[in-house]
């Protein structure tokens, strides 16, 4: 019978917790810093994590912050050994998380197509009256 939550999700949401505090507290490259850890999605061995992360400011230099994310995790992964009590600590890879541009570019998408209030308002009682 299935777990309603199972390990690796509880895993994930501690990875991520652990993840935000080691990275604001600890991590001293400039360049990682002004960015959310919006998800993380463990194997269900829980020997890979995927760390989904959005930048805090509009234009963000990610090319930067990727490579300060890359050189910060081995020593993420030694200080999530020492804090978690799992026995193989998951092997993370920082992947930029772009759902915020795509939901602002749909959002334009339909705000183009979009009719304004006043007219939709006038051409409903005319269809029910053809009717």
């Amino acid at each position: 019978m299935p777990k309603d939550y199972p390990r690796s999700l509880r895993v994930s949401e501690q990875l991520r917790r652990e993840l935000t505090l080691l990275v604001r507290n600890s991590v001293r490259d400039p360049r990682v810093s002004e960015f959310a850890i919006s998800e993380v999605v463990v194997s269900k061995d829980l020997s890979a994590a995927k760390v989904y992360y959005t930048p805090y400011s509009s234009n963000p230099d990610l090319v930067e912050l990727q490579q300060g994310l890359e050189k910060a995790t081995p020593f993420l992964r030694k200080e999530l050994g020492r804090l978690l009590r799992l026995r193989i600590v998951p092997h993370l890879s920082f992947v930029y998380d772009d759902s915020l541009d795509r939901s602002s570019r749909l959002d334009v998408l339909l705000s183009k197509n979009r009719l304004p209030l006043e007219e939709s308002e006038d051409t409903e009682p005319d269809q029910a009256s053809e009717e």
